[in-house]
Order: C-alpha cells, then sequence, then structure tokens
C-alpha cells in the first residue's frame, strides 16, 4: 500500500507539474476557464499554442536527458553530453548551411533543415568514431577529447557562416542558435516522437549492459556484452534523436549533464530505473525552463537556450571542482 501511495503521489504531482505551465502566460487562465469556461479563442490558445509547445518541450528535455545519460556510462565520464561531444553542434552547423544555402524546403510541413542537422550529427560522431577508434572498443578519453575539440571547429564554421550571411539570415541563425520551442500545432512534437519512443525502447531493452558497464568494460565484456557494438549503435540511435532536436529547437545545452546528475544522486545508478526517471525529469525540466523564459520579462519571450545555460554553467563549473577535489 505504501508504495502504490509513493507512485501515485509521484504520478499526481507529476500530472499537475506538467499541466500548470497551461495556465501561465499571456492571457492567463484559471482551472475553472480550463475545464469548465473554454471559449473558441481559449480553446485555440490551448490546444494548438500552449500543450503542443509543452509537448515539444518535454519531448525535448527528455530526449537530450536520456541521451546524457547514456553517453555518460558509454564514456564513464559525467562530464559527456551531446553538447560537450561535439554532436550539437554538428547538427547546430548542419542546420546554417540549410539556412545559408537557401536549401531550407518545406515538405508536409517540415523543414529540409532536419536532415541536415541529423547529418550533421551523424558526420559528428564518425568524425570522432574515427579518431577514438582502438581495437577492441572506443577509447573515452580519445572520444571527449576529439568530442570538444570538433565541436570548437564547429562552432567556428558556424560564425565563419554568421560572418558571411546578410542581416535576416543572421537573425534567424541566432534566434534558433539560442534555442526555440515556440511552435505552433502538433507537427513538431509528433515527429520528435516518432524518432524519441525506438531510440528509448533501444536503450532500455539494453539497460541492463549498462549497468554491466559501471563495472568496467572488460567485466561487461565478460558477461557476453559485445561493448563495441553496443557503443557504435547507441551513439548514431543517439545522434540522429539529437540532430532531430537541435534542428527543431536549436542546440539547447546543459540538460543532458544536469538531469542524469542529479537523478543519478536520488534514485542510483540501476539504468532501468535511470533511463525512466530522466525522460520525466529532463522533460519537467525544459518545461519550466520555457516557462520562466517566456514570462520573465513578458510580452517578449527569452530564447529558453539562456535560461538552462544560466543553470547548467555553474553546475558544470561544480562538476568539475569536485572531480578536482575527489581527485
Amino acid at each position: 500500500m505504501k508504495t502504490f501511495l509513493k507512485y501515485f503521489g509521484g504520478i499526481l504531482l507529476f500530472l499537475i507539474a506538467l499541466a500548470l505551465p497551461l495556465t501561465i502566460g499571456q492571457g492567463s487562465f484559471s482551472w475553472q476557464d480550463l475545464f469548465v469556461k473554454q471559449t473558441p479563442m481559449m480553446r485555440e490558445i490551448i490546444w494548438n499554442i500552449r500543450l503542443p509547445r509543452i509537448m515539444f518541450a518535454f519531448l525535448v528535455g527528455a530526449s537530450l536527458s536520456l541521451v546524457g545519460a547514456a553517453f555518460q556510462v558509454l564514456l564513464r565520464n559525467e562530464l559527456a553530453t551531446p553538447y560537450t561531444l561535439g554532436i550539437s553542434s554538428g547538427g547546430a552547423l548542419g542546420a546554417v548551411i540549410a539556412i545559408k544555402t537557401g536549401l531550407v524546403i518545406y515538405v508536409l510541413g517540415f523543414s529540409s533543415s532536419v536532415v541536415f542537422s541529423i547529418v550533421g550529427s551523424l558526420i559528428t560522431i564518425g568524425i570522432i568514431f574515427m579518431i577514438a577508434r582502438e581495437r577492441y572498443e572506443i577509447s573515452t578519453f580519445t572520444l571527449l577529447l576529439a568530442g570538444v575539440t570538433i565541436g570548437l571547429f564547429f562552432s567556428a564554421m558556424i560564425l565563419f557562416i554568421h560572418y558571411l550571411a546578410d542581416f535576416t539570415e543572421t537573425y534567424r541563425m541566432i534566434r534558433w542558435l539560442m534555442g526555440a520551442l515556440d511552435v505552433v500545432g502538433w507537427r513538431y512534437p509528433l515527429a520528435v516522437s516518432l524518432i524519441f519512443i525506438p531510440v528509448f525502447v533501444y536503450l532500455f531493452l539494453n539497460a541492463s549492459a549498462f549497468n554491466l558497464l559501471l563495472s568496467g568494460s572488460e567485466i561487461a565484456r565478460s558477461r557476453g556484452v559485445d561493448v563495441r557494438s553496443l557503443q557504435k549503435w547507441s551513439f548514431i540511435a543517439s545522434s540522429v534523436l539529437v540532430g532531430t532536436c537541435v534542428s527543431m529547437a536549436g542546440p539547447i545545452g546543459f540538460i543532458g549533464l544536469i538531469v542524469p546528475h542529479v537523478v543519478r544522486l536520488l534514485f542510483g545508478p540501476d539504468h532501468r530505473k535511470l533511463f525512466v526517471l530522466v525522460i520525466f525529469a529532463g522533460g519537467l525540466f525544459l518545461v519550466w525552463a520555457d516557462t520562466i523564459a517566456r514570462t520573465i520579462i513578458a510580452p517578449a519571450e527569452l530564447p529558453v537556450g539562456i535560461i538552462t545555460s544560466l543553470i547548467g554553467g555553474p553546475f558544470f563549473i561544480y562538476l568539475l571542482v569536485r572531480n578536482k577535489v575527489q581527485g
């Protein structure tokens, strides 16, 4: 009974925390307005603007947190995220190239920059793999170093393209690179969910292998885990998911660093639980970061990437200092 109440209470708090942003913002609504006194305009705002935006933020936050949790155990380094490995920068470069070259074509409501961003993320992870490849597995130190270096190089390429772009292109690039979740309708949430679900299923089905990796790759290999294959396919699947999120929401940083670390501290390192919990925690984190971003200077909106960076930057420094003290 106690376990049931604990789970029931957790689910109830989660649903309230997810639904509360519906009532916050320009033209705020009460709960009575939401469920009893809905007008046609209110229904339009809720069902085509606020709810899709909340679900989009939740899916992007869940995706980045899930990938961060996987990377941290694959590389046995709590600083490993799509952001620090340069995968987000690769996806961003692909999308920026599409914007600059005018190759942004809309098919069924989706921009071709999604494809460019996914390709950029996959090229990035391919380059990193070639640099870090060893005989039986991937060198985690070399992979991290290569990721940071390639991320810096791609960031320089993005700045170079900014310099060549005209004012309109530059504004679009900068606004997008700061992170934007202001979607209308359900196309983007559905698109992210189509990639997110199979990636989550793959990682969750391999949760036991991830648990064995915590003891080291040699022990995992002795227990029958194909470490190199797990690394390769996890990185490829995660890169596709990151590329999809980056192309639609911009390179939102630090979520994959903060959320898995906090969840691991609170609930332990068992990835059968961790992969599920980081989804809910990461989704809620980005939903509320976006809620703050769109209300703190209302009626204007801050890019959500500013909020996550203001929180994540100090947290990253804390991890560096803690590792130095422990080392």
